[in-house]
């Protein structure tokens, strides 16, 4: 786990997955950190994914058996799909469950998944462990994320998340893209 922190991030065998930064949720009262907030830090992660030639995943939800969802279901302006991207709509509260996302990270060599997005303690989370099961390292960007209270993203990030990857904010991230 320690090399986790301190070795270089290999882009192009990690992903960037950012969960649910779509404006019906991230206009939600969030702690510690806004919406506003886990988006900026977000853009900053996916544009240097995409400039080292990593992968970033662009995961949202729709909910199951409605005809039409409600307004602000798609992703945020500032992180819409571009080429390469790979998008996943999911129905249940994690991206893996009945969607193709461990093939497509399979088929590009993936072994480490940075993860962003909201609630830390809901689809954060339940896609974190989804990808430990499927062999994943995670590295969890704690500012890049935010849970629907401070004590339970903070719990998250002191408690759950060091036992499956190492946490640490966007500028470290960052620091260690290659």
């Amino acid at each position: 786990m320690s090399s986790l922190l301190t070795e270089p991030l290999a882009a192009s065998r990690a992903a960037l997955i950012v969960v649910d930064l779509m404006p019906r949720i991230v206009e939600q009262d969030m702690g510690p950190h806004d919406g506003a907030s886990v988006v900026r830090r977000a853009v900053r992660l996916a544009a240097a994914f995409r400039r080292a030639g990593g992968t970033v995943v662009l995961v949202r939800v729709d909910r199951p058996g409605v005809t039409e969802q409600p307004p602000g279901s798609g992703f945020v302006p500032e992180l819409r799909p571009q080429d390469g991207d790979i998008t996943v709509v999911k129905r249940t509260i994690g991206a893996f469950y009945g969607t193709d996302l461990a093939d497509r990270l399979r088929q590009r060599a993936i072994d480490t998944v940075v993860m962003a997005g909201l609630a830390t303690t809901m689809g954060v989370e339940s896609t974190a462990r989804a990808a430990a099961d499927h062999g994943h390292e995670l590295v969890f960007a704690s500012d890049a994320m935010s849970g629907m209270t401070a004590e339970e993203h903070e719990h998250a990030l002191t408690v759950i998340f060091p036992r499956f990857g190492a946490v640490q904010t966007t500028d470290e991230i960052l620091d260690r893209l290659a």
